[in-house]
């Protein structure tokens, strides 16, 4: 019984493995099987394996002697395994329909069998048990439908806990392989999910009947299609009662819709009944004012037949009487004109209440005036029948167009003596009644134009056709300062004419209106095209006006490009949104590349116009794109209005801040990065340090104040995203001390707040180690941001935060506690690990840490200890070389360029002064020069002079020379009398020295500021060279006489270049020069070559010295200059035609453009000599 149980087993996982098709486990299963011993319950595997027509013989010799093949014998067995597999797919379908057919016949005779045995024996239902099992097994599959996702979860799950209890773990292991997308390791709690699951599977079937089997199963689909039904169910009611919400507001709505729009008709059937009332009692006024005017005239007669001395009485009452009436007549008008206003808001309700109703007949009385005379007569015409909408056209007509009384009576009726000339008789004014209405020349109304017919249509669209025709003729004849007047008529042809193509004539004239606009008329055309939008709507806007605009991209003139890019951002709203970003971003980006920097300064702001406007986003890298070739600009009002309006622009419209960070940093290394090093040389400090091109530093300055320009926005995203509460405390734009700890914690993460200290001021340490020392302005950059981060993050994050970062980028400790953990390795990974690094660090990371990070306006204090004791203490190391001591002093120059650091530089320097350490005195000497430039003549006066003369009267040697480099720096910067005495004093006490090293250091350090400086010094540094040449050196050492010959060379040639005094020459010049002929041993061949011509030209020199001076500084050989000279073939002249004369009248006699040639020649030469002496001695401490 248990050998039978474990081969049924046994078969129904052979079943599963093969209908499941996992070959794999199959196939170790066979392996197991046979190495079990268990031959019997592998046939079945054995024949499956052993099929040709699963695994064909010659496929699988192939397979065991696989070599390698070429491409083509590869390529030919593809095809026969393609046709093989073809045949074979043949070949399985015939054995699919052999199947079907063999199953059907054995199902019918198992229903005819178990048709035949009527009450089976125990022993019988053992032995037929597996027959039993095999015709269920045997049953179609498909009957119970393709297995489920749970079901095929819990067979594998069987399978599995089957194969290892019975040992086969090789063949579990393959199993557990082959099934790639269960995890067959969990088995959720499900009623499958049983111990020895397979054997409980195999009892309930035998335990079973197919009957209740089926039934089971079409319980199951039963309850699956109930639910599916009740879920449809449920879905339905949902969207029911949402359809019924839905109707019931709607009802709502259109209830109170009718009850508001009963009360309105209610409203204006009032109004109706007030109007017609008011209508009647205007005209029992109008009938009043009739009888008036009736009884008025009547009194005119009676008073020009009585024909006596009371005219002028008469005059006065009639004057008196037309002025009632003119006041009667106004206050009627506006009474009519309110009317009038009232009925045309219910003009349509008027009309529909007043159809039904008898027309009224009304008589019209028309008042004319002669413009001659004074008679008033009135003429009574039937009226026809009109409207209410014309009821007031006849007031409307006598207040625009008839002449106020006063106006039409001439002097003669106002004036008594003539009295009778305005009414001879009463005669005359019968016949003026008698006069018919159209022969006055008054105002004359005929109730005919009461009911007058409406215009027709084609009348308006005639007057279109004669404006749209007229106006391109009339426009060039029209002054261009008075064109923008004719606007509204373009604008209305251009509105309603019917023809697209004179359309677009006006639309190119419009355009074209003025040759030039300048801003004014510009703004005046472009107002005109966005009200033209605003009354065609977006499909004329886009087919008529963009086209005609845009047509003027390539203008020649940038003022109507500049109406293109104007047109871009303004008319962008009456098109279609996928126009804005497709056809008009496009013109934007042509525009951007425009040469003109007007038109690039209007593309930038219209694009930041644009882009609240774009529908979608997937334009946004394009648009980030131009506007980072916008920032780099040429132009500075470009960049200004890209930085200003497109960035912010950007961001709102994006919300990409952190991806435009992160560009904006990649640009600001790669600008740098990609400059050349300054030295060749691996691993100096030189060769990391960049040449900076005029575009890569414009390109850096710039970005540098892009990334200032974000600083707000990147303190927002941090504050808006801190993940702690307590940011809402007192001020809750800063960062406290209680919150910096909390983030030290490292339990949240705040991106947005770590990327300042973390990348930012890592990518700027970067900028700052590649930067030289003459880069100060991008220095000077670097340190404003780094103020202004202190000054957005409060005081606790300069502390605990800034700080650290800088102590560590220049090798000191620092205290780490308020990072989290997770990023201590980064941040020590600043620490300069080289030597070279080291040198770097003190040379970029030093002036921001002095400047930007401890210049803070809170932290002067602790700036005033940290210098300090990177003055004094360090100044004490005698590990120290003098080229850190230098590198020092550059950062403490840098700091001196703020201002507001003078006073505790000068009294820390003070302290150096009076020290009694030798290098703490020469570092003071030195920073003293190095921060010459950057004071004015006062603190000149008061801090710098007297601690350099303190430091000249030095016993030692260095320290004095280090003080006359600095006197030198004073002299070159400062004109001011007082400074330069005191410079003359303390360089008399130098010289009174007499060393040679003294000598040359006061001449060489006064060479370089005779260029700058007053002609009091430079003759004074003239005397004192003639004084010291006129003393004879008592030296035998060539080497020193040649050191102080060449520094006298130096200082002649410079002398030379400037406006010298004739008296100075005279006196000191020439005859110095002479003193250093004198010793020619000492003499290097240049100068004294220079010097020669020099005395030359000084003293009066012909053609000969000229032609000299072109050899020397064309390199012309001295044989060639000479072909010039007295002796040459061009210098040759009659020597006994020119009498002697004394050098004073060759001298005079020289001609005014042969001295200035002759200053500009001594300025050349001294040029080279300069070159060297001139640079900053910063300059030429990076050169060492």
């Amino acid at each position: 019984m248990m050998d039978v149980e474990r081969s049924s087993l046994c078969n129904c996982v052979v079943n599963f493995l093969l209908e499941e098709n996992y070959l794999l486990t199959a196939f170790e299963l066979l392996h197991e099987l046979l190495d079990d011993g268990r031959d019997a319950q592998a046939i079945r595997l054995k024949e499956f394996f052993s099929d040709p027509s699963h695994f064909p013989p010659d496929q699988i010799s192939r397979y065991n002697s696989l070599r390698v093949l070429d491409p083509q014998s590869l390529l030919e067995e593809k095809e026969a395994i393609e046709e093989k597999l073809a045949l074979s797919d043949y070949e399985l379908r015939l054995a699919q329909e052999d199947i079907v057919k063999l199953k059907t016949e054995l199902q019918r005779k198992e229903d005819l069998t178990q048709d035949k045995s009527s009450e089976p024996s125990v022993s019988n239902h053992v032995n037929h048990a597996p027959e039993i099992h095999r015709q269920k097994r045997d049953a179609p599959f498909s009957d119970l439908g393709p297995l489920k996702a749970n079901e095929r979860k819990d067979l594998n799950c069987t399978v599995k806990e089957y194969l290892l209890i019975a040992g086969y773990r090789l063949t579990a292991m393959t199993f557990y392989e082959e099934v790639t997308d269960q995890n067959l390791d969990v088995w959720e709690n499900s009623p499958a999910s049983v111990p020895d699951a397979l054997r409980h599977y195999y009892y309930q079937y035998l335990s079973s009947t197919s009957e209740a089997a089926e039934e089971k199963i079409s319980m199951i689909r039963e309850n699956d299609s109930l639910k599916e039904a009740n879920e449809s169910l449920n879905h339905e009611k949902l969207c029911l009662m949402k359809n019924k919400e839905l109707a019931e507001g709607q009802i709502n709505a259109l209830t109170k819709s009718l009850e508001a729009t009963q009360k309105d008709l209610k409203d204006k059937e009032n109004l109706t009944q007030d109007l017609k009332q008011a209508l009647e009692n205007q005209r029992k006024e109008l009938n009043d004012c009739r009888a008036e005017i009736t009884s008025l005239k009547m009194h005119i007669e009676g008073s020009s037949s009585l024909q006596n001395p009371v005219a002028a009485n008469l005059d006065s009452t009639q004057s008196q009487a037309i002025e009632s009436y003119k006041e009667e007549i106004k206050s009627l008008q506006m009474e009519i004109e309110r009317l009038k206003a009232e009925k045309t808001n219910i003009s349509d309700l008027v009309d529909s209440s007043c159809g039904d109703k008898e027309a009224i007949q009304t008589e019209e009385k028309v008042v004319e005036m002669d413009e001659n005379r004074t008679q008033i007569s009135h003429h009574i015409e039937p009226a026809e029948v009109v409207d209410s909408n014309t009821l007031v056209m006849p007031v409307q007509t006598f207040d625009n167009s008839t002449p106020k009384p006063e106006e039409n009576l001439p002097e003669s009726s106002m004036n008594p003596s003539n009295s009778t000339d305005g009414f001879p008789d009463g005669r005359n004014l019968s016949q003026q009644e008698e006069k018919p209405l159209s022969e006055d020349s008054g105002l004359h109304l005929n109730s005919e134009n009461l009911g007058s017919e409406p215009v027709p249509e084609n009348m308006g669209l005639a007057t279109i056709q004669i404006l749209a025709d007229a106006l391109p003729k009339i426009v060039p004849y029209v002054l261009i300062n008075h064109r923008e007047e004719l606007l509204p008529l373009i604008m209305c042809a251009i509105e309603r004419h019917p023809d697209s193509s004179t359309r677009d004539s006006l639309t190119h004239t419009l355009f074209n209106l003025i040759k030039r606009p300048d801003e004014q008329q510009r703004r005046i055309i472009m107002d005109a095209c966005v009200s033209l939008a605003k009354n065609v709507g977006e499909m004329r806007t886009e087919t008529e006006l963009l086209p005609q605009c845009w047509e003027q991209i390539n203008h020649t003139y940038e003022e109507r490009r500049l109406l293109v890019a104007q047109s871009c951002g303004e008319l962008a709203e009456f098109v279609r949104p996928e126009i804005r970003d497709s056809l008009i971003l496009s013109i934007v980006q042509q525009l951007i590349e425009d040469p003109a920097t007007v038109v690039r300064e209007a593309a930038a702001h219209n694009l930041a116009l644009l882009l609240p406007l774009f529908p979608l986003m997937d334009k946004y890298f394009k648009v980030e794109e131009l506007m980072f070739q916008l920032a780099c600009d040429p132009s500075g009002v470009v960049v200004e209005t890209a930085l200003k309006e497109l960035l912010p622009a950007i961001i709102n419209w994006g919300n990409k801040l952190d991806h435009i960070l992160r560009v904006l940093l990649s640009h600001i290394l790669g600008s740098a990065q990609r400059c050349p090093p300054l030295s060749g040389v691996e691993g100096s400090v030189e060769s990391h340090l960049r040449v900076l091109g005029e575009q890569e530093r414009w390109n850096l300055d710039v970005s540098l104040r892009m990334l200032a320009k974000l600083l707000p926005f990147i303190h927002q995203k941090a504050i808006e995203t801190c993940p702690f509460s307590s940011v809402s405390e007192s001020n809750g734009t800063l960062l406290s001390s209680s919150i910096l700890e909390l983030y030290a914690g490292g339990h949240v993460e705040w991106p947005a707040f770590e990327w300042v200290h973390v990348d930012c001021f890592s990518g700027l340490l970067q900028l700052a180690c590649l930067l030289p020392q003459k880069e100060d302005n991008l220095r000077n950059r670097i340190t404003k941001f780094l103020l202004a981060v202190s000054e957005c993050f409060g005081d606790s994050y300069l502390i605990h935060i800034m700080l650290p970062v800088f102590l560590i980028a220049i090798g000191d400790d620092a205290d780490l506690t308020f990072f989290p953990p997770n990023i201590h390795s980064r941040i020590k990974g600043l620490r300069p690990r080289t030597a070279v690094a080291e040198r770097l660090a003190i040379l970029g990371v030093l002036p921001l840490l002095l400047a930007g990070v401890l210049g803070s306006p809170g932290k002067r204090q602790q700036l005033a200890d940290y210098l300090r004791k990177l003055l004094l203490e360090g100044a004490t190391k005698e590990s120290r070389s003098t080229t850190h001591n230098m590198d020092i002093v550059n950062a403490v120059r840098f700091l001196c360029t703020f201002e507001e650091h003078h006073g505790m530089i000068f009294n820390i320097l003070w302290e150096m002064v009076v020290s009694s350490n030798i290098e703490m005195k020469i570092s003071a000497a030195n920073i003293l020069k190095v921060i010459v430039p950057y004071i004015d003549a006062k603190v000149a006066s008061t801090h710098v002079l007297p601690a350099l003369i303190t430091l000249g009267s030095d016993q030692n040697l260095n320290v004095k020379y280090a003080s006359i480099d600095a006197f030198g720096a004073v002299a070159q910067h400062f004109k001011n009398d007082m400074i330069v005495d005191k410079i003359r004093v303390q360089m008399d006490a130098f010289l009174e020295d007499g060393s040679l090293e003294a000598t040359i250091a006061v001449v060489r350090s006064l060479v370089v500021a005779v260029p700058h400086t007053t002609e009091r010094l430079r003759d004074y540094l003239l005397s004192k060279i003639f004084q010291l040449t006129n003393t004879p050196v008592s030296s035998t050492d060539v080497m020193r006489r040649r050191q102080r010959a060449n520094a006298f060379c130096e200082a002649i040639r410079a002398l030379d270049a400037t406006d010298l005094s004739a008296n100075s020459i005279r006196d000191f010049l020439l005859p110095t020069i002479q003193n250093l002929l004198k010793d020619p041993d000492a003499l290097d061949p240049a100068h004294k070559e220079a010097l020669e011509i020099i005395l030359k030209e000084r003293s009066g020199g012909t053609f000969e010295a000229l032609s000299k001076v072109v050899g020397a500084h064309l390199g012309i050989a001295s044989s060639v200059t000479s072909f010039f000279g007295e002796s040459g073939l061009l210098g040759k002249k009659e020597i006994t035609e020119l009498p002697t004369e004394p050098v004073e009248a060759l001298q005079s006699a020289a001609s005014p453009a042969a001295a200035e040639d002759t200053r500009f020649m001594r300025i050349m030469r001294v040029t080279d000599m300069l070159r060297g002496k001139g640079k900053n001695p910063e300059e030429t401490h990076q050169n060492q």
